[in-house]
């Protein structure tokens, strides 16, 4: 072995060493950016929360369930979020149906999330009465919404503008009041969840 590495010129050599360390600079950059994404929404949610729970059903407003995706109790009152895995250059206003996702050659469409986001704060909002609760449709950050954002649409840096981060000591004094409307959401969550298992 050490007589082919003799046998190697020292040109040969340097751009050998050059290849493998773009390779690592690299794969260090792809682990960068997966354990970016990786911290992604579930990470953040969690920092700007008191609490959170995760895909619950809960009674609609009008009749049947809803399946929530995110419901987090912050100091400003109950956030639902509903995130949306879309990357490219979004078409999207309030009033169009469809909203539409160009990425690359690719094209494709999806229904307009707003109605669906009205119907889960409406759900919530009928279990904690008194308690404000907002919604937002999370996107990532490779959503482009340079042709116009719509209403509650917003992004993790978007969510930590408005929401910033509790630390692990924040003061839960100002969301005494939430709290019994919080547990009577849970207790719910809970019971639909139990009465779909029956069913």
């Amino acid at each position: 072995m050490s007589r082919f590495i003799d046998s190697l010129s020292p040109m040969t050599l340097w751009l050998a060493f050059g290849v493998t360390a773009v390779l690592l600079v690299l794969l260090v950059a792809a682990l960068v950016i997966r354990r970016r994404r990786g911290k992604s929404a579930l990470g953040v949610l969690r920092t700007i929360s008191y609490d959170l729970l995760n895909e619950i059903v809960v009674p609609k407003a009008d009749e049947g369930e809803i399946q929530i995706e995110y419901t987090l109790l912050t100091p400003s009152g109950i956030l639902v979020v509903e995130t949306k895995d879309v990357e490219g250059v979004v078409f999207a206003s309030d009033r169009m149906d469809d909203w539409t996702v160009i990425a690359g050659n690719r094209r494709y469409t999806f229904a307009n999330p707003q109605p669906t986001l009205y119907d889960r704060v409406a759900a919530i909002a009928q279990i904690v009465k008194d308690v404000p609760v907002t919604g937002v449709i999370l996107f990532p950050a490779a959503a482009d919404f340079s042709k116009g954002r719509p209403r509650h649409v917003t992004t993790l840096d978007g969510l930590l503008e408005e929401f910033p981060r509790l630390g692990r000591s924040a003061d839960r004094s100002e969301i005494a009041a939430y709290l019994p409307h919080w547990e009577r959401l849970r207790d719910e969550a809970v019971s639909a969840s139990a009465a779909r298992i029956i069913d």
